[in-house]
């Protein structure tokens, strides 16, 4: 079976039908989610980026986003098979918290030394290890690079038509991101006055009180922001893009449910060896 072109339209139509009918609130969910990561984030702040407290800290919420994610994945995955999930499903994944831990930290690994190559490789890694985590959500009994190696088989041929997924809601990511990119480009504006001044160029604007929060007070904000945004598009972005997971596991015949793919007497068409 070969991979197939994907109706982005009408899985968004679906999704949107689909998370109408929900339950659980999905804006609640999503509420309850974000709401939850910026408090990890105010943890962050408070603590410092430096000496041992905030690299624990910076390290300890980092893992528990991850598993956070993995609960609203769940959530989403229960939305489209009709199935009813509590906001308690937000903490599913830790029933599983080592494999989703171990599989974020070799997906990241893998990503990183391809991205040493180039930065294409790297983005083509990202994309070829897309539905690794899914297939963990949907059976925590399998193993790390198990489910690595079911997504490189699942993402093939699909990883343009995920690319192009993600286009489609580039629109929201940067409303969201509307205020990190404020602070990131003040924080920027404020370096270039600093070395201006240091070798003795002429300064421009001042922007001290442009950024006379302290660093909690903006990640509150940031995190406020993204949270208002994403109640309008972060539930169906999910649930459109495990659609496209369930479609490549039937076409690839790999995956929770999928019917298996008959292979020639040579072997299966895609070599799985290395990462």
């Amino acid at each position: 079976m070969t991979a197939e072109l994907i109706d982005r339209k009408q899985l968004k139509a679906d999704a949107r039908a689909l998370l109408a009918e929900a339950e659980v609130s999905p804006k609640g969910m999503v509420a309850l989610y974000l709401g939850l990561c910026l408090v990890l984030n105010l943890l962050v702040s408070f603590s410092g980026n430096a000496g041992l407290l905030g690299t624990f800290v910076n390290i300890l919420t980092t893992l528990l986003g991850w598993v956070l994610g993995a609960g609203f994945v769940l959530y989403c995955m229960a939305v489209r098979r009709g199935e009813r999930a509590e906001f308690l499903t937000l903490f599913d994944g830790f029933s599983f918290v080592g494999k989703i831990i171990g599989l974020n930290i070799v997906m990241s690994l893998f990503i990183f030394l391809w991205s040493m190559l180039f930065a294409v490789p790297g983005i083509i890694a990202a994309y070829r290890y897309r539905f690794a985590l899914y297939n963990l959500y949907e059976n925590p009994g399998i193993g790390v690079m198990e489910a690595l190696n079911m997504s490189k088989r699942q993402t093939l041929g699909y990883k343009g038509q995920l690319f192009a997924l993600d286009l489609s809601y580039l629109g929201w990511s940067l409303l969201a991101s509307v205020p990190a990119l404020v602070y990131a480009g003040a924080v920027y504006w404020n370096m270039l006055q600093s070395v201006l001044a240091y070798t003795g160029g002429p300064l421009l604007m001042d922007t001290a009180a442009y950024l006379g929060l302290p660093d909690w007070a903006w990640t509150l904000i940031i995190g406020l922001w993204s949270l208002a945004a994403a109640l309008f598009y972060l539930a169906n972005y999910q649930c459109v893009e495990l659609g496209y997971f369930e479609t490549a596991k039937r076409t690839s015949g790999v995956g929770e449910g999928a019917a298996p793919r008959q292979e020639s007497p040579w072997g299966g068409p895609d070599n799985l060896g290395g990462f």
